[in-house]
């Protein structure tokens, strides 16, 4: 995705986790709560000590929580506060393109804490018993003299700080009076914005009498101030109300029934992530990678082809609007000249990163195309069509005499050779060529959808003569001409529905690049499988093209496995970005592209216009059902239902009641589903 500037910074990362691929293998740490939650318990844990992080974002914050547990169960808490809206000025011992991460960020250790005084004695709440993560991150301590704290830790999904809310419960038999210290650090930093103040607090009352089974909570403030800001309009009470609704809002969407309850689960805690990475920008709500370093801007990788399609299934107005703005930004930004469109407007969208053609228009035509016959909306895609068209166009003009799309790089970013023609841009713009066909129908332009349906067939046609080729003994595909070693992106073929070298390809993918972490980025048999690299949107898409091609049970024994790992593991619950690169961050788009193992891996859906949607539906051996209640499809909710019944699949969709398709089909068979006028 991103340009890794340093290579010494990742051969460092590389040898000094190289333990982190063996220990992803260990047993789970944690277990499913109430299918909203999961919960490590650690009155028995052996496995300590024990570190791992999480992200949680709102508008106009994002934090990164370190957590550690010691070999005697003592919890220490680092916070990485980030402020993606105020960017810094680089210092000057620095290199000119850290300007690219100048966010106002701040860590903030276990010391930047209040202290409570019961009976002459202070509380030392340092002793966990277990932990919860719920959309939010929960610590109980373990009891003190009859006190009980737990802290809570929250972002607010409009304002500019964290929360760690302290709940003390008095769990005697008698009232205690309890005494508070509060903690107050103010520090200043003059930015591009003007001047920043970075503000933690607590507010705790001076004393407080907590009678028998009572409780007292007070906040913590992890925040930052703007010029005439005041940290005074902080209020933890009203962030908590709204993190809820947003977490409600997300439990009444997009719903995942099935017998497995992890992957229904971790489904859900990845609408989460893909969903809170949303932010305040001169763009307006963008979604952004995260993970410490990409906030505020936008990639044509992870934003218009792994997210953006998926957000208009989801039904939250912030996503939507989020992804629109997306499209729009490049739009806005088309060449005028005859070179390639840039692949990212990072730091609130003022730096166009143009030094490098990834295959970025291929990705647009996909993603574009497939966002807008997703939404079903006639004036984004009249407004957004000349974006598509110019994309096509360009990738059209960029072939080799093979038919071939040449790009300098793909999404790695030159991490990994790529040739001068690869497999990702060509077929992307297979993708791109198919779904925008479907799309110029709905917009009357006949004869364009004449010709990118003819271009589509061609471009089928080179991705089997070009790309096919015999790899590892398997019938599969070469990455670029010269390349010898099996790649990961030889899935992307299975994701568009092209299944001729199927059984190679996925043998390659499940057999030869699997690991217990996922898929490699590619076969090298001179590097150690524990020092290999991976990326998780590989084994993602992966698993989606396995089942688009009708390979469910081997699909959904991998996926099985994944979702455990990275719901239940030692680093949870979200997707990951990489290893080593970037320490496996919890980057959003990951989780969007985890959904859409569902939504269009496993029911298959895939639009057909505006007012007509394809169902591929298949059920794994051992499953008798699936639901997804109020998916929305061309802007309107409908409950999907799918039953095995007697050797076939009883399907049914509804909208608000309004039996819309039941109908009983063979097993691997495609139905339409009419949504329209």
């Amino acid at each position: 995705m991103k340009k890794n500037f340093y290579l010494f910074s990742l051969l460092f990362i590389f040898s000094f986790h190289s333990s982190i691929a063996q220990d992803l293998v260990s047993p789970n740490f944690w277990k499913l709560s109430d299918g909203k939650s999961i919960v490590w318990d650690l009155t028995n844990e052996d496995r300590l000590p024990h570190k791992d992080n999480i992200e949680m974002s709102g508008r106009k914050v994002s934090a990164i929580l370190y957590y550690e547990i010691d070999e005697e169960k003592n919890l220490s808490i680092t916070k990485d506060v980030i402020f993606p809206q105020l960017r810094t000025y680089n210092k000057s011992n620095e290199p000119d393109w850290k300007k690219y991460r100048a966010y106002f960020r701040k860590k903030v250790g276990n010391d930047a804490s209040p202290t409570i005084t019961y009976n002459e004695k202070l509380i030392i709440p340092s002793k966990i018993d277990s932990i919860k993560i719920s959309g939010m991150l929960t610590f109980y301590c373990t009891p003190v003299n009859g006190l009980q704290v737990t802290k809570t830790f929250y972002p607010s999904m409009e304002n500019r700080f964290l929360v760690e809310k302290w709940d003390i419960k008095n769990i005697d038999a008698a009232e205690k009076e309890v005494f508070f210290t509060n903690y107050s650090l103010q520090q200043k930093e003059l930015g591009y914005k003007g001047m920043y103040r970075h503000e933690v607090y607590s507010d705790a009352t001076d004393k407080r009498t907590i009678a028998p089974n009572g409780s007292y909570s007070f906040p913590v403030y992890y925040g930052a101030t703007l010029n005439g800001e005041k940290a005074s309009d902080f209020d933890f009470n009203s962030a908590l109300m709204q993190r809820k609704q947003f977490l409600k809002e997300l439990q009444s969407n997009l719903v995942l029934n099935t017998p497995d309850a992890i992957i229904n689960t971790l489904f859900y805690f990845s609408k989460i992530r893909a969903s809170e990475s949303i932010f305040d920008s001169s763009m307006g709500l963008v979604h952004s990678p995260g993970g410490g370093n990409y906030y505020t801007g936008i990639w044509a990788n992870d934003q218009v082809e792994y997210s953006g399609p998926f957000f208009p299934y989801l039904g939250y107005e912030n996503a939507s609007t989020a992804a629109f703005n997306t499209y729009k930004k490049f739009l806005e930004n088309i060449p005028t000249e005859d070179t390639h469109i840039p692949y990212a407007f990072e730091v609130d969208g003022i730096f166009p990163m143009k030094h490098l053609d990834r295959g970025d228009a291929a990705m647009i035509a996909y993603g574009t195309s497939l966002y807008l016959l997703s939404i079903g909306d006639m004036e984004q895609s009249k407004k957004l069509w000349p974006l598509i068209e110019w994309s096509i166009e360009y990738c059209h003009k960029m072939r080799n005499a093979a038919g071939a799309v040449q790009s300098e790089s793909d999404e790695m970013e030159g991490r990994i050779e790529t040739g001068t023609a690869n497999l990702s841009t060509s077929t992307l713009y297979y993708g791109g060529l198919k779904y925008a066909s479907r799309l110029a129908k709905e917009l009357k332009l006949a004869k364009a959808a004449a010709l990118y349906a003819t271009r589509a067939n061609e471009m089928e046609a080179v991705i089997e003569n070009y790309f096919g080729s015999t790899m590892e003994g398997l019938e599969t595909y070469k990455y670029f001409k010269e390349n010898t070693l099996l790649r990961h992106w030889i899935c992307l073929p299975l994701t568009m529905g092209i299944d001729k070298r199927k059984e190679g390809t996925l043998a390659a993918l499940f057999e030869k690049l699997w690991t217990k972490n996922g898929i490699l980025v590619e076969l090298n048999p001179e590097l150690p499988v524990e020092d290999a690299i991976f990326w998780d949107r590989a084994t993602l898409y992966a698993l989606r093209g396995a089942m688009r091609v009708g390979e469910v049970d081997l699909a959904y024994n991998k996926l099985k496995s994944y979702s455990q790992k990275r719901l239940l593991g030692d680093h949870v619950p979200y997707a990951i970005e990489a290893f080593p690169e970037n320490n496996m961050k919890h980057l959003s788009a990951e989780s969007a592209l985890y959904c859409r193992i569902i939504t269009e891996g496993l029911l298959g859906i895939e639009p057909m216009g505006f007012n007509k949607t394809q169902l591929s539906p298949s059920l794994p051996d051992g499953w008798d059902f699936l639901s997804l209640k109020n998916v929305f499809i061309a802007g309107a909710p409908m409950d999907i239902s799918v039953k095995r019944r007697k050797g076939k699949l009883l399907v049914r969709v509804e909208n608000k009641g309004q039996v819309l398709l039941n109908k009983t089909i063979k097993i691997g068979a495609s139905t339409l589903v009419n949504h329209g006028p």
